[in-house]
């Protein structure tokens, strides 16, 4: 059975006894006008998907830039020596008794919308601005999750500074990467003078695993317009997912570079007090000496003492808690090689570290008022940033078993704005309020009891928590016994401690890397110098296109017939290419044949549609919907083949992002094939 794309009513039909055809769907239909009808080569029973080993580029340093919610920072390693990791430079200004391998993700441009600084210098800067002079600048912060919560995201979606203007998304992650390029190009060059720019660094982006296709494209429009690589040589940037990255990290370890939560002194100890899980392997260790050929193996494929203990199928969660998310994966270690197999599709939420501060924000607003909090933040912009960040040092102080109460400092022009506001203090305010574990201290500050700090953790920590028990529940992750808790917001001991208490009762050890708000970065060089260690994914929705098949009364429902030139044909059929939470295998293909409509053609454009179901028929059930369009660009024909001109493509799923290639089988020659996720 042969078919051809369809151009309205006069699409051209080639073959016998055809299963679908390019007859267009009737009005109402979710088709686009811009899109062509389409109608594959290939049976409707999909052909055993193709595995073929990815080719990768040379190159002489990878660069892995963590872009987290709350703190952002880079790392690289070179080629000749791919396990030995670089961080970057310690940043300059920072808060006090706190490490400085990462710097706040924050972005300062001037009024005309130029960039001036990130990190800490920005945020130092505008601290120092006059009130009326800050207000024209545009300062961003936290604005990561703005991508994963918009419904709707496109190339022009714009986000909003502290200041309340407005500016293209795109153009701010633009400014944030292009600031970590040239900053570790300058330090590459530094340790490496003859070390060429072109062509020799493969970059690394890390991402949520739980964000969507068009999440990840945007990533990598930014990336292009920061001048990170070209898109002629989009391999040069690899998009890793952050829970992937930690684990492949976490495989490196050796015992003593792990905390067993479970080991916690009688009564909550501190977190020095915590010893490394080398005895909880014991067992393990003495059962792997029986095969030491397999050991020694892993161990010289650079496999970490951890995982050297464990055994083939041995399976694993890594709950990446970072600012913005809670990122779940699942995997299963693969010997001899030690490889990654995911068993269950990526999960999570927006249960971050920024929850926390917004529950402080929502206590404000408890004790002077919701109105007064929006006005302050929107007239006195900076100084609510020096408030998040005194808030923020506070924050870090908090443990479950803290005795003494915290002091929370207010910048003098918030207790000044309040009173002029209002016509009375920030004291009278607390003790009107219904707020009773908030006082005001002799020292001029907001005087929290340990009790209400640990309260603001608990909406956040019950939602991860909640998360991760859900997906121990589900019957492909049966036989975990080890949970990695990594990630920024997984240095909480207020998290640690709730995290132990609720899932180590039921057997689960959790465990904590030693330098657990660097897994992700460290994980991402290595992913870079090796993206087939994970060699198996699962996928997060069904894929597919919208074809048309023969019409089968008592099949099909009536209203889905369509009669053209004599024939029955059925509309708007789902034809899928991956089901969800099917296992996919990195390089594994699955591949359609299309042909254009008309001689001459220069472009065909094929709507794609998922839905988290496995099962849909039809691209109108509930729940599918377009998600993307895949385009094929055509060179003009030879005239040397006056039949159909056939075009292969070629889908891979099993990677970090989901890939097209092509091929004109009449001349062998490559055709320029691109999925597009934010045009709809």
């Amino acid at each position: 059975m042969l078919a051809v794309p369809d151009m309205g009513l006069q699409g051209l039909y080639i073959g016998s006894s055809p299963e679908r055809s390019p007859v267009p769907s009737p009005p109402g239909s979710p088709r686009t006008q811009e899109s062509c009808g389409i109608a594959p080569l290939t049976p409707s029973q999909s052909p055993k998907p193709e595995a073929r080993a990815p080719q990768h580029a040379p190159f002489s340093v990878v660069v892995a830039i963590d872009f987290g919610t709350t703190s952002s920072g880079y790392a690289f390693s070179f080629a000749s020596d791919p396990e030995a990791i670089h961080m970057m430079r310690k940043w300059e200004g920072g808060d006090p008794g706190v490490a400085h391998q990462k710097t706040p993700t924050c972005l300062l441009l001037t009024p005309e919308g130029a960039f001036h600084s990130f990190g800490y210098t920005a945020r130092d800067y505008y601290h120092d601005l006059d009130p009326e002079e800050a207000r024209d600048w545009l300062y961003f912060e936290k604005f990561k999750m703005k991508i994963h919560s918009a419904t709707d995201l496109t190339l022009k979606t714009q986000l909003e500074a502290v200041n309340g203007k407005k500016m293209p998304a795109l153009e701010v992650f633009a400014h944030a990467l292009r600031f970590f390029k040239e900053h570790a190009l300058q330090e590459l060059r530094e340790q490496c003078p003859s070390l060429p720019e072109k062509d020799t660094v493969r970059w690394v982006l890390t991402v949520p695993a739980i964000w969507k296709q068009p999440a990840k494209q945007f990533m990598r429009e930014a990336a292009y317009l920061a001048g990170l690589v070209s898109r002629e040589d989009a391999g040069q940037l690899l998009i890793a997912l952050e829970p992937e990255a930690a684990s492949v990290y976490c495989r490196k370890l050796r015992l003593h570079q792990l905390l067993d939560l479970s080991s916690r002194a009688p009564g909550g100890g501190r977190l020095g007090e915590r010893r490394s899980i080398d005895s909880s392997f014991r067992q393990a260790r003495e059962q792997l000496r029986r095969s030491r050929h397999s050991r020694t193996f892993l161990v010289e494929s650079g496999v970490g003492e951890l995982w050297a203990e464990m055994q083939a199928g041995d399976r694993y969660v890594v709950a990446d808690c970072g600012g913005g998310t809670v990122d779940l994966t699942v995997h299963q270690l693969e010997q001899p090689h030690g490889t990654l197999k995911e068993l269950y599709k990526a999960s999570g939420g927006p249960y971050g570290a920024v929850g926390v501060d917004l529950a402080f924000e929502q206590l404000l607003g408890r004790i002077f008022g919701e109105d007064f909090i929006t006005t302050f933040k929107r007239q006195r912009p900076a100084a609510w940033v020096d408030l998040t960040i005194a808030f923020e040092a506070r924050k870090r102080t908090a443990g479950p078993h803290r005795a003494g109460a915290l002091n929370i400092s207010l910048p003098f022009s918030f207790i000044d704005f309040y009173r002029k506001q209002r016509g009375h203090n920030v004291e009278t305010a607390l003790r009107r309020s219904s707020v009773n574990f908030v006082k005001w201290s002799s020292q001029g500050m907001l005087r929290m009891s340990c009790e209400a700090m640990n309260e603001l953790f608990q909406p956040t920590v019950s939602g991860i928590i909640q998360h991760i028990e859900a997906l121990l529940a589900r019957p492909e992750v049966q036989g975990v016994k080890l949970l990695f808790l990594v990630g920024g917001f997984a240095e909480s001991a207020v998290l640690q401690h709730a995290v132990q208490t609720a899932l180590g009762a039921r057997g689960l050890r959790v465990v904590v890397p030693h330098d657990v708000g660097l897994t992700i970065l460290k994980g991402a060089v290595l992913f870079g110098q090796a993206p087939g260690v994970v060699r198996v994914r699962r996928s997060p929705l069904t894929y597919g296109v919208g074809v048309l098949n023969r019409f089968v009364a008592g099949r099909h429902p009536p209203e889905k017939l369509l009669v053209r030139d004599g024939r029955r044909w059925c509309t708007d059929v789902f034809e899928r290419f991956v089901a969800a939470e099917q296992s996919v295998a990195l390089g594994e293909e699955v591949r359609r044949s299309y042909c254009p409509a008309r001689p001459g053609q220069r472009r065909v454009l094929i709507n794609l549609y998922c839905c988290a179901a496995e099962d849909a028929r039809f691209i109108t059930d509930p729940g599918v919907r377009k998600c993307g369009a895949l385009s094929l660009e055509l060179e003009p024909s030879d005239g040397a083949s006056p039949g159909r001109r056939e075009i292969r493509a070629a889908m891979q799923f099993g990677d970090t992002e989901i890939k097209v290639t092509a091929v004109d089988v009449s001349t062998n020659r490559s055709v320029r094939a691109a999925i597009d996720f934010l045009s709809n």
